[in-house]
């Protein structure tokens, strides 16, 4: 019976290939989308992978949220079938790629400077001191440069305790760029990069393991996406940015930090951190979806394609509500060329 239902299958696609009609996907074909990469993302990413399974039941995603260093590993080696990162990669690491890859920008968020601290009420902080505090030269929370920033607030003498990423991510690699922009110290001692050697610490993996850190751990002070800090009732410190305003992380505040597209490569490439535009909050950063220029498998290759074109147009009406800023409108149509480049094999 089975090899009746079998032959009749074929013979069905044969039948509406040669006439350039679209087969139906039969239950027992559900196709199946991998990815792995960013934990900065992954509450929206879930919310898209749910929603598109809705409207397309044969389609089903399995995304392994392990850090964008992860997300690279494996889209380099082919185990999946997309990448995410919020870091973009580098030259070298593209060299290794054995195919052209395509950075898909996907959305932005903010990461943030959270804490927990008992009776501390809204946080200002500026680049210089969260570097000092991060590179451990700062370590009470009543130390001078912090109560300098906020007049008036009862800060107490308790230890400050850092809680940073212990795997590679694009959350460092935002978080470190702009420590590094704005501290010629902590560039020098630190570095930036996907993983680096803090001074001071624990870590904790994924934004959800340092979330846990900071909400567990009286004094502490974290670096997770927005998103996370509001999920775990976290507090959150303002900044002060380049253009001397004292900033909250915002949907407002992330999306002017990309304001100039002039500035973004073709390849999309970037750094948004540090913004000079007024109102900017300058922890603010594009995250990836990372696919192959070309698409070797004809089914998959075609469903990666059509979900990326509804993640970056309709898929951008989850955004806010997540707390991640939608891609700018004249970005949507960029990216939209971008797409129409990707080769599928037939």
């Amino acid at each position: 019976m089975r090899n009746n239902f079998v032959a009749l299958k074929r013979l069905l696609i044969s039948i509406v290939a040669s006439v350039g009609l679209v087969m139906p996907v039969f239950a027992a074909d559900s196709i199946n989308i991998t990815g792995a990469g960013a934990t900065f993302p992954y509450p929206l990413y879930s919310k898209w992978f749910y929603t598109y399974h809705q409207r397309h039941p044969d389609i089903k995603f399995n995304y392994q949220s392990i850090g964008s260093g992860g997300g690279i590993q494996q889209i380099l080696a082919k185990t999946v079938d997309f990448g995410a990162s919020d870091a973009p990669m580098s030259d070298a690491e593209l060299a290794k790629a054995s195919g052209a890859l395509v950075h898909i920008p996907a959305t932005l968020g903010a990461v943030v400077a959270s804490y927990n601290v008992s009776g501390l009420g809204d946080l200002h902080l500026t680049g210089p001191v969260l570097a000092d505090i991060f590179l451990g030269k700062i370590r009470k929370w009543n130390d001078p440069a912090i109560a300098a920033l906020n007049a008036g607030q009862s800060l107490p003498a308790t230890d400050i305790f850092v809680a940073y990423r212990s795997d590679g991510s694009g959350t460092t690699h935002v978080f470190t760029d702009y420590l590094a922009k704005v501290s010629p110290e902590f560039k020098a001692q630190v570095g930036q990069g996907k993983a680096v050697k803090w001074p001071t610490g624990l870590g904790g993996k994924g934004n959800e393991g340092v979330a846990g850190l900071v909400k567990q751990t009286p004094g502490a002070i974290g670096y997770i996406e927005l998103s996370y800090a509001i999920e775990n009732k976290l507090p959150y410190a303002s900044l002060t940015n380049k253009a001397g305003e004292v900033v909250a992380p915002s949907i407002a505040s992330v999306s002017a930090a990309a304001l100039d597209l002039s500035a973004i490569p073709a390849d999309y490439r970037t750094s948004i951190t540090d913004s000079a535009a007024p109102g900017a909050y300058p922890i603010s950063a594009f995250t990836y979806l990372l696919v192959y220029q070309n698409q070797g498998h004809p089914v998959k290759g075609k469903t990666v394609v059509d979900f990326l074109n509804w993640a970056i147009t309709d898929g951008q009406k989850l955004a806010e509500p997540l707390h991640y800023a939608p891609l700018p409108e004249p970005l949507i149509e960029r990216v939209k060329q971008t797409l129409l480049k990707i080769t599928i094999a037939k």
